[in-house]
């Protein structure tokens, strides 16, 4: 069994992975940062929650050049893990084909299959205002 301190450094590095694939066009490795029936909640940009792989693949496919060119994660913060589970927290930058770029917050339940972990739930919030609304009228 692993230690706390590397599984708290998986979890890190399997949150990074993403955006290594997604840019890349690696699709069909999807399974390496998810389980098969991740729950993907992208209700902040109007678009519900996607469940299982397969619904993650086929969004980003339809996005075509929507997409961002690149996504990059930081302030990986491991909130809570056990032998089996655990919860962290991120805060992602997309860099858009005009120049533009967005910031959002990952909020991911992880669980251990098998010796590995992976991501069971995403939340995804869209970061909008400063300080999270605060002295906002």
């Amino acid at each position: 069994m692993a230690s706390a301190l590397e599984d708290r450094l998986a979890v890190t590095e399997l949150i990074a992975l993403h955006g290594h694939l997604v840019d890349s066009g690696a699709l069909d490795r999807l399974h390496e940062v998810f389980t098969a029936e991740v729950v993907y909640d992208v209700s902040d940009f109007g678009h519900g929650e996607l469940t299982g792989l397969a619904a993650i693949r086929e969004a980003a496919l339809a996005l075509g050049a929507g997409n961002p060119l690149a996504h990059h994660v930081t302030n990986v913060f491991v909130e809570e893990i056990t032998d089996d589970r655990g919860r962290a927290r991120s805060k992602g930058l997309a860099v858009i084909a005009d120049g533009s770029c967005g910031s959002v917050t990952y909020e991911d339940t992880v669980v251990r299959v098998g010796a590995q972990w992976r991501i069971s739930r995403r939340r995804v919030l869209a970061r909008k205002l400063p300080l999270n609304g605060l002295g906002q009228g």
